[in-house]
């Protein structure tokens, strides 16, 4: 029993390190969970949608404070370090988490949980299931908790701490570390938006009163068509499927025009919310570009009077245009991104405090 008891220990340290670690890469993509799981709440219990709405302007902040927590109860398991109270809290946190889950499995709310980021897609059963596993081993742990002794590591605890709260800030300031994304550095936007296999179809046929399964529409017109079933339609599925921009009243596609030549986007998905703290970086960027092959545009899903008011107000001439709310928050993790395309490959992406100068962003299409 013991070795069950240091494997559970192990194993469930290890997954919580890795959970922990793929979301502080990402702290906005869990922040952008949370606001989906806080406004399904609020719509689901109207009784206490005042309550829901009070923490998505603090999503951000618990977004990393629960990543962090669970790399940190990790690492307490791993070093045995507090190890009782330790696997108290883990206890809490994965019943937490397995009410999440449940919920979007059940109810069909939030598709993807994101319990792994953006990195590792699971359906809302699975994460559930995953849940459940870990359950089954914490209560181990809790149950045989007086094998494990606790030892003298609570340094190498404390360097977790402020390693996760220093991996979290670093990437909502100048965006994640390690970009999995569909549209990140060196992706085709147009191939990403293409299957990402043949399709694979079974055929189900009557004949006889038999039902059969084909693999191929057959010639004989005595079979009658039940149905046709996708085999691989997940895997087949487009890394994109709702990239597009537009300009209200102008039939023009420009979507299919960001594919062509060179594009540097000044990404802002929330005009209300953006941070206009480099915007005059931002803005001599533009400036700087003006007569280059390099055409700058602004992307946002605000209203076109908002865009035109935040353009005039900090004097960015250069050309706007609409996009998809959920579609930016994907490229842009900080609000501005500047995002750089040459015939619809990314050749570079910045968060607004790291805004590049011409010369790199030159350098960057080379």
């Amino acid at each position: 029993m013991k070795l069950i008891a240091h494997f559970s220990r192990l194993f469930v340290g290890i997954i919580f390190i890795f959970s922990g670690l793929i979301k502080l890469n990402d702290p906005v993509g869990t922040q952008i969970k949370l606001e989906e799981y806080f406004d399904v709440f609020a719509t689901d219990f109207p009784f206490m949608a005042g309550f829901w709405e009070f923490w998505i302007p603090y999503a951000l902040l618990i977004s990393i404070f629960l990543c962090a927590l669970e790399l940190v109860l990790g690492v307490c398991l791993l070093v045995q370090y507090k190890l009782k109270t330790a696997s108290w809290i883990l206890l809490a946190t994965v019943i937490f988490f397995g009410f999440l889950t449940f919920y979007s499995a059940y109810y069909n709310k939030v598709t993807d949980c994101g319990c792994f980021g953006e990195t590792i897609k699971l359906k809302p059963w699975t994460s559930f299931i995953k849940d459940m596993v870990l359950l089954f081993f914490i209560l181990i742990i809790l149950w045989q908790r007086k094998v494990f002794a606790d030892k003298k590591t609570g340094v190498l605890v404390a360097a977790s701490v402020v390693f996760s709260i220093a991996l979290g800030v670093y990437a909502v300031k100048y965006l994640p570390p390690y970009d999995g994304l569909p549209y990140a550095v060196g992706q085709d936007i147009a191939k990403n938006m293409k299957p990402s296999a043949p399709l694979q179809f079974k055929y189900i046929y009557e004949k006889g009163g038999e039902t059969l399964e084909l693999d191929q529409m057959p010639t004989d017109t005595t079979y009658h068509f039940k149905e046709m079933v996708t085999l691989n339609q997940d895997e087949a599925k487009a890394k994109i499927t709702d990239y597009n921009i537009w300009k209200d009243g102008d039939s023009t596609d420009y979507k299919a025009e960001s594919f062509v030549g060179k594009k540097l986007m000044i990404v802002i998905p929330v005009i209300k919310k953006a941070n206009t703290a480099h915007l005059d970086a931002i803005r001599t960027l533009a400036k700087s570009l003006e007569g280059s092959e390099v055409k700058v545009w602004l992307l946002s899903a605000s209203n076109e009077e908002e865009v035109n008011n935040f353009r005039h107000e900090y004097q960015l001439a250069i050309p706007s245009y609409s996009s998809d709310t959920k579609v930016l928050k994907t490229i842009a993790r900080a609000n501005p991104t500047i995002w750089l395309l040459d015939n619809g490959i990314v050749k570079g992406k910045w968060a607004h405090s790291s805004t590049p100068d011409k010369n790199e962003i030159l350098e960057s299409l080379k």
